[in-house]
């Protein structure tokens, strides 16, 4: 009996029952995005990390580990960093505004400050959101692929479908309450598969290499030492490098499919409780997902991979029982999933609510609201997937872009709309514009690109956008 894909068919069951279960709950759109406001803590805190950590985590982070060393530790240090931060600096604060102002959507959030622009503001935000998640959601589908593939020898397009086809129905069924709560499951999977995985690679590394040091002079593929926090390299390279690492940091203020979290806790005064347990999830998944890259480097040989980013699945196929590699690959598809149903949710919110409710004024029932965001998520979904499978990028880079771009068009944002009362709507469009244009042009110039990171300087240029014309604005009237 093949117990690793039994583990894996019950755990695709679990996930299905959860969307049908949910269906009725959903009685108008606002229930359908946002859970009407009614998610307890442990719920909002295991959805947040594990949306937010997708397969990327599992897949990309170890797959670049894998390739260049220690080096990585500087963007798990950026992710860590800017996932602490936004717990006590944004999120309490949003969840108050956004009751206050009874925005159910980022794009209505930063309209309704406004007397003017806000039809703009809306319609600009859906804009960059729709054009940058579909690029993250194609790198969730693209990663089913992969780990379909080495796990159960699946075609990878195979395993593409099966996934876009899971995610998209319970989703399209049981709206903001089947994700939130096949989260909270699937990080606890998370979780285990970064804690265990790891500890278990340590133990074969060990027994393979007794007596030695195995990874002390461990060389990576472009020749410098895989335990060098800079990759062999000094001065202004090194600086560039650990400089992009941390400006992961910066995205996490700007992604609406985690902002949604803190917008539907039942009490702004719970988000202490929902961070404590965030915290507590992100350190040891992190460090698991760096040390597992590392180990996997030390285990295998360079050029053993058509794909670095298929390492999980094989190490969890080859060091683990059947039944529990089963498991940690239902880890990783939860990985995926749980990020790929989020941002099918903020597309069809931000379609839904923003472009034909507010500004379309699009005068039907809830009923009607909540039947037109079933139809949109399926066809949102259908995109994603079409581009997955004909793009052949890594998750890895896919997920960078998309994480700069609404991480600059949002963040500086809305952390200036948090802290700073004179933000105005002119600065807010310059913001947004600004951010957008700056990760499509820099990202083209590679060149500088490679100087310094396209999260670190379209973030910095959207910040000046805001401040300097609302300055700009504000004395003008």
């Amino acid at each position: 009996m093949n117990f690793a894909l039994v583990g894996f068919i019950f755990y695709l069951v679990v996930i299905l029952v959860v969307g049908f279960i949910t269906y009725n709950i959903n009685k108008s759109h606002k229930d359908f995005f946002i859970a009407d406001r009614k998610l307890n803590p442990w719920v909002v805190a295991f959805s947040e990390r594990a949306s937010g950590e997708s397969a990327w985590l599992l897949l990309g982070l170890p797959g670049a580990a894998f390739a260049s060393g220690l080096m990585e530790f500087w963007t798990a240090l950026g992710c860590v960093s800017g996932i602490i931060f936004y717990w006590f600096f944004i999120a309490r604060a949003l969840r108050e505004e956004t009751e206050r102002l009874g925005a159910i959507t980022l794009p209505t959030f930063l309209a309704a400050r406004f007397d003017k622009g806000q039809a703009a503001i809306r319609v600009l935000a859906t804009f960059i959101i729709i054009f940058f998640f579909i690029f993250y959601l194609s790198a969730q589908f693209n990663g089913a692929g992969k780990i379909l593939n080495v796990t159960f020898g699946l075609k990878q397009s195979t395993g593409m479908i099966l996934g876009a086809v899971v995610i998209i129905f319970y989703t399209m069924m049981g709206g903001f309450f089947a994700v939130a709560w096949t989260d909270m499951v699937q990080g606890i999977i998370m979780i285990g598969t970064l804690v265990v995985l790891p500890l278990v690679g340590l133990a074969e590394l060990k027994e393979i290499h007794e007596g030695t040091s195995p990874l002390a002079d461990l060389v990576s593929s472009d020749g410098h030492r895989m335990l060098s926090w800079t990759g062999g390299k000094t001065g202004w390279a090194a600086a560039a490098l650990i400089i992009s690492g941390l400006s992961w940091a910066l995205g996490y203020m700007g992604q609406p499919h985690l902002l949604t979290r803190f917008m539907a806790i039942r009490k702004a005064e719970e988000i202490k409780i929902s961070r404590r347990i965030a915290i507590a999830w992100v350190i040891p998944a992190f460090s698991g997902a760096l040390i597992l890259g590392i180990v996997g480097a030390g285990l295998y040989e360079p050029g053993m991979f058509d794909d670095i980013e298929k390492l999980m699945p094989h190490m969890a196929k080859e060091l683990l029982p059947a039944w529990l590699a089963g498991i940690f690959v239902s880890g990783a598809i939860a990985a995926m999933m749980s990020t790929a149903d989020s941002q099918l949710l903020v597309i069809s919110s931000s379609i839904i609510e923003d472009l034909f409710h507010r500004t379309l004024l699009w005068d039907v029932s809830d009923r009607a609201l909540l039947k037109a965001s079933r139809w949109i998520t399926i066809g949102v979904g259908l995109i994603g997937f079409v581009i997955a499978l004909t793009s052949d990028k890594l998750i890895f880079s896919m997920v960078s872009y998309a994480w700069a771009g609404l991480g600059s068009s949002f963040g500086p944002l809305i952390l200036l709309m948090l802290t700073w009362k004179k933000v105005s709507w002119q600065g807010t469009i310059a913001g947004l514009v600004t951010g957008f244009v700056c990760t499509v042009v820099w990202s083209e110039l590679t060149m500088l690109d490679a100087m310094i990171s396209v999260r670190f300087v379209s973030w910095v240029m959207a910040f000046l956008a805001v401040w300097l014309v609302s300055l700009y604005t504000n004395n003008k009237s």
